[in-house]
């Protein structure tokens, strides 16, 4: 278990209670104090003292150099992802051992979650994104969506440790170390996995990285986003975009930036359609089929309008569709 740990005493007991109380039980926390100012420190050293399993590393460098330390200093063959707030349920552990033994072809595995919520109302977003999250259960799923957001919620992942040296671990930059490292496995070739069941409360505060830090903002997700796709095209390939609403137009924006020529927006919307955005036209869904040789971006944020653009443009004949937002 790769446990960073940074002034978390309020929550740190409920998650090493947690992890004692697994009903898998060969395995080893390695949890990293990050520079704590609280008590988080005392407690560790306290676990470790109490159970041979807990080992304890000094950090200080940040989330990124703490996770890759404790890669280092972790000797198992699977390694199983968790925040110091968050609370992993009994049977964690063990189902995911047992699905990574019987499913070889998975390199990073993920589970259901549920959110422990704070008591505010500010985090229906979280809400929303758990709910779409774990709709996503198998490989294929989880590619396909990978572009609208991270499929994978990060302190729920157990993954190889193979699969984590051949990626070279977390990378250090301006940006979310965790849809990263989902985004470079799916280019390398690497599958992912999720057991259909909740099996981690992930806890949401107002003092969340996610929330918290520039590197988790909007843009940043974004533009690894662009970086990802810009990859999988062919250089200045032509781009069709369902959706002219902000989505839409924003990656036509980044898209155009590099060299890609927006060959049409496809819209529903009859008031839409005849004008021009960015210089492109916006056509019928019909239209759409005249431009087979683009690639297609489903460029709206609502999962069943996804779907339908998926069922549109399959009709079309059209097997170049890439959901985005």
């Amino acid at each position: 278990m790769l446990l960073p740990v940074r002034d978390a005493a309020g929550t740190l007991a409920a998650c090493l209670d947690s992890l004692r109380a697994q009903t898998f039980g060969d395995f080893e926390v390695i949890a990293v104090d990050d520079a704590s100012r609280d008590a988080s420190a005392t407690m560790l050293s306290a676990a470790a003292a109490e159970d041979p399993r807990v080992h304890v590393l000094a950090g200080g460098h940040g989330l990124v150099a703490s996770l890759n330390a404790a890669a280092r200093a972790a000797r198992g063959d699977l390694l199983a992802r968790m925040d110091a707030d968050d609370v992993a349920l009994p049977e964690r552990l063990a189902r995911q051992v047992a699905a990574l033994a019987s499913e070889p072809a998975v390199d990073i595995l993920g589970c259901r979650v549920s959110v422990l919520d704070h008591g505010g109302r500010d985090n229906e977003g979280m809400k929303a994104y758990v709910r779409w999250s774990n709709t996503l259960v198998t490989h294929e799923a989880m590619a396909d969506d990978i572009l609208v957001e991270s499929p994978l919620v990060h302190p729920s992942v157990m993954m190889r440790a193979a699969a984590l040296r051949a990626l070279s671990g977390y990378r250090g930059f301006d940006g979310p170390e965790d849809y990263d490292l989902w985004l470079r496995a799916l280019a390398a070739g690497l599958r992912f996995g999720k057991v259909p069941e909740v099996l981690v409360q992930w806890r949401d505060t107002p003092s969340r990285l996610s929330r918290a830090d520039p590197r988790y903002a909007a843009e940043r997700f974004f533009a690894l986003k662009v970086e990802h796709l810009v990859a999988r095209l062919r250089a200045g390939e032509a781009v069709v975009l369902w959706g002219a609403g902000p989505i839409g137009k924003a990656w036509a924006r980044a898209l155009a930036a590099r060299g890609h020529v927006i060959r049409a927006f496809v819209e529903v919307d009859p008031r839409k359609i005849g004008q021009t955005v960015h210089g492109a036209p916006v056509v019928t869904v019909a239209a759409a089929g005249g431009h087979r040789d683009c690639a297609h971006l489903a460029a709206v944020g609502r999962p069943d309008a996804r779907a339908r653009i998926r069922d549109a443009a399959a009709r079309l004949g059209i097997d170049r569709l890439v959901a985005v937002a």
